[in-house]
């Protein structure tokens, strides 16, 4: 299991998500979203995954209006560049990827590896 976290360092649900895989025993990389940000690669292979990006914008965000108005390409490019927009935490697992608190589907991934 490859995981990696990204996340805001005042996120209940980061938070939450750090617990559930040290309380496993999962070693995950910890990304901070704010400072770090996501590449276009990485966003790419988590809207790949989720499916949709609208699920990835936090619509509490003071320029959701904005990015929902806006072109696709655009919508994409103001998330590389405004990571602070993205719901948290994303959690990927390879090719696979959460948005929000999803423990369950997180379980899934555990008997999948076996």
């Amino acid at each position: 299991m490859n995981i990696q976290i990204f996340g805001k360092s005042k996120c209940f649900d980061t938070k939450k998500a750090e617990r559930f895989f040290k309380e496993r025993g999962v070693k995950f990389q910890r990304i901070d979203l704010p400072d770090k940000g996501m590449s276009k690669r990485e966003l790419e292979s988590v809207i790949r995954a989720v499916g949709d990006i609208e699920l990835l914008v936090d619509p509490k965000d003071p320029d959701y209006a904005l990015w929902k108005h806006s072109f696709p390409a655009a919508q994409f490019d103001m998330l590389i560049e405004t990571p602070e927009m993205l719901r948290t935490p994303i959690v990927r697992n390879g090719q696979k990827a959460t948005v929000g608190e999803a423990s369950a589907i997180w379980k899934t991934w555990f008997t999948e590896e076996k």
